[in-house]
């Protein structure tokens, strides 16, 4: 009776003996189980796992890296904006004479040697040959009318003629005169205006 008793008292300490061993390598295992998982996490995502709550060095590098979408851009310049808004006004204050003097010399309303009608002529001689730098040697004795015709050297163009009052006439450029006009009503912004519109050696 007492062997079975001590028998028994013996099984059961190795039986606790063996549970205490393998609860105890169970997590060790379970621990370096997890220890070698964080270990072989790719460096970004251990960088999370422990940086959890603060930013890592990684996106700081590409905050670093590009600059935030707020940055100032070129066209938000105040200087280029005051450009782009007088370059506007400009093109509406000349478009509507260029507009007829693109129409009287390109389109089949005035023949070679057609003297321009009284409204046409009117607005051509108030709104570019009044602007013309030479515009005093251009009439001369006096003004009969405006009169298109081939240019004498160029004859393939067709330019604008001053007709006299003794018969003579002489051609002008209405480039030169819209020149002349930018630079008397926008003078702080004429050349640069001037530069960027006009084909080079338009007379």
């Amino acid at each position: 009776m007492a062997s079975l008793f001590l028998r028994q008292a013996l099984l059961l300490r190795v039986c606790f003996h063996n549970y205490q061993r393998f609860t105890a390598g169970g997590v060790a295992a379970r621990h370096r189980l997890w220890c070698s998982a964080a270990a072989n996490l790719p460096s970004d995502e251990a960088e999370k796992k422990t940086n959890s709550g603060g930013i890592s060095n990684s996106s700081f590098a590409r905050k670093a890296q590009y600059p935030p979408s707020s940055e100032a851009r070129w066209e938000d310049d105040p200087d280029y904006r005051k450009w782009k808004d007088k370059e506007k006004e400009i093109l509406s204050d000349i478009e509507p004479i260029v507009v007829l003097a693109k129409d009287i010399l390109h389109s089949r309303r005035y023949m070679d040697g057609a003297r321009l009608n009284e409204e046409d002529e009117k607005a051509i001689v108030e709104k570019l040959l009044a602007y013309h730098p030479h515009s005093e040697d251009k009439i001369g004795c006096g003004l009969e009318s405006i009169m298109v015709d081939r240019h004498p050297q160029y004859r393939q163009s067709r330019c604008l003629f001053v007709v006299r009052t003794d018969g003579g006439w002489i051609d002008f450029s209405y480039q030169k005169c819209l020149r002349e006009y930018i630079r008397d009503k926008y003078p702080t912004h004429a050349e640069r205006f001037i530069r960027e519109h006009f084909k080079r050696g338009s007379g």
